[in-house]
């Protein structure tokens, strides 16, 4: 019996939840990131945290926090050579209700609902 998938702690759901080349309006050829995934991205990338303070926010150890890193960077990569879209949804994931120490430390996290959009064009 393989050992129950712990959900990962985000702080908000991302704004914009669909990407792709000019002209796309294929959905089957995007490539799906989990929000999970996507929450990585934000932390490391954007937020400038290491990969230990990203596992530290998102409640999951390290090792974790890199695997799931490395799994997100893979496909924006795929997207950008290959010309594919890029949807954000799903995962196993809980959002933060703004009240543990490591929590939201950066964003200051407040309870904002925030309607993703379905597309850019």
């Amino acid at each position: 019996m393989s050992r129950p998938i712990k959900a990962r702690r985000v702080c908000q759901l991302p704004i914009v939840s669909e990407f792709g080349p000019a002209g796309f309006r294929r959905r089957c050829d995007a490539v799906i990131m989990t929000i999970d995934e996507y929450e990585t991205i934000y932390l490391i990338d954007h937020e400038g945290m290491s990969q230990q303070e990203c596992a530290d926010q998102m409640g999951v150890a390290r090792s974790t926090a890199q695997a799931i890193y490395s799994a997100a960077r893979k496909k924006i990569s795929v997207c950008l050579v290959e010309g594919k879209g890029l949807r954000i949804e799903g995962g196993d994931y809980e959002i933060c209700q703004g009240g543990r120490r490591t929590c939201c430390r950066r964003r200051q996290c407040e309870r904002i609902e925030v309607e993703p959009e379905t597309s850019v064009e």
